[in-house]
């Protein structure tokens, strides 16, 4: 973790910025390829441009593990890099031992994992199992207008080799993804690892209100049809809608106002909407009633309103079997469910797919203050080390 420490800092957001084929994520694509290949594992990227780092020959029904090296805009120095760093590690203790998998063994580093810059979040593993359409995915825009077709040709790769990947996908026997935990949970029990259970029920929609821009000094407020008023309004109903739903999250962390002048009405607001709970059913119902407000707040203001699905993902309950295989190779770890997403919880549909969580003792994550201690850190690596000789010895 200390050799990628400066790779990305973000000065004015603190944490770090690391998003695909940035400056940042291509300097940490070749610390991997260096350190993978100084381990002599086989490094090759698939069509997705996923990263992958092979223990002897590829080959069907392997034992694959690892995450993501991008962040969020501003996040913490673990989620990802530790699931990445943790399977290297893994890796030096098993050679320790002497030992030999008899299975097919990679490490597996995926592209896109936060949706930092394009939207959709786990846009690498989505796109290797076919579950976003690849036109669609191609013709994703950055902030700055750049699609993902512009910025794979730019990253020196073929666009037109996008898209569901079923020779990598039959490759994978089973994935297990070691990640940071993104709550408190480890930190109430007082243990420094843990299993997945299940991941709520998550996606991201844009509201994209419509009004009229105008001069900030020279309209009369009854003149006006400001569509900031009804995203704020949003944002505000956001909060309520979701204490009302049991275990439901719903949160605003983006809004852009069009042209964004001081003095200026703006013309169109875009706001993003986080919206998560245990069930699809209930995640779905907060999104519908606050369409629908969206609706009546832009009609009191003369706007109008559209809202756009980018992303979603249905509630995931990881394989009961392989969870509590997981739970008994490692002292009866815990089952914790998460609500935050991941490419485990992706693959989890085509494959058999599990998690292991390190304590996180700040319970904070996509934030600077995102934290582990190395001493449990280690107990992360000495698990996913003893999960990997099982399934692959």
């Amino acid at each position: 973790m200390a050799a990628i420490a400066e790779v990305g800092v973000d000065r004015r957001r603190g944490g770090y910025s690391r998003h695909v084929f940035d400056d940042a994520e291509r300097q940490l694509r070749e610390w991997f390829t260096e350190q993978a290949e100084a381990r002599g594992l086989r490094v090759e990227a698939d069509r997705n441009t996923n990263i992958w780092a092979w223990w002897g020959e590829p080959g069907d029904d392997a034992v694959v593990t690892g995450s993501h090296l991008d962040s969020v805009p501003g996040g913490g120095a673990f989620d990802g890099p530790l699931g990445v760093v943790s399977a290297l590690s893994a890796v030096d203790l098993l050679r320790a031992r002497d030992f030999q998998p008899r299975r097919p063994l990679a490490v597996v580093v995926f592209a896109e994992e936060e949706g930092g810059r394009f939207g959709v979040p786990c846009l690498g593993s989505r796109l290797l199992a076919g579950t976003i359409d690849r036109d669609r995915a191609l013709a994703l825009r950055d902030p700055d207008g750049v699609t993902l077709a512009e910025a794979v040709r730019s990253f020196g790769a073929d666009p037109a080799r996008l898209g569901c990947d079923e020779e990598a996908l039959r490759r994978i026997g089973q994935f297990v993804e070691l990640h940071v935990e993104q709550g408190r949970g480890l930190v109430d029990l007082d243990r420094p690892v843990a299993v997945a259970s299940s991941i709520l029920a998550h996606g991201r929609w844009r509201f994209r209100f419509h009004g009229q821009g105008n001069h900030a000094g020279a309209t009369l407020i009854g003149d006006r049809r400001d569509p900031m008023l009804p995203a704020s309004r949003l944002v505000l109903e956001a909060r309520r809608v979701a204490a009302g739903t049991e275990g439901g999250r719903a949160t605003v962390g983006r809004l852009v106002p069009n042209p964004g002048g001081t003095n200026v009405i703006p013309s169109t607001v875009d706001v993003w909407l986080d919206a998560r709970s245990p069930e699809d059913r209930s995640t779905r119902a907060m999104v519908t009633e606050l369409s629908a407000l969206a609706r009546e707040f832009a009609a009191a203001e003369g706007c109008d309103v559209a809202v756009t699905e980018e992303s979603y993902g249905d509630t995931v309950h990881f394989d009961t079997a392989f969870r509590d295989q997981l739970s008994g190779l490692l002292d009866g770890a815990p089952a914790l469910p998460t609500g935050a997403g991941h490419d485990a919880g992706v693959l989890a549909a085509e494959v058999p797919a599990a998690m292991l969580f390190v304590r996180n003792p700040t319970g904070i994550s996509h934030a600077p203050e995102e934290h582990a201690e190395p001493d449990d850190c280690e107990s992360g690596a000495q698990a996913l080390a003893r999960v990997l000789e099982h399934l692959a010895g």
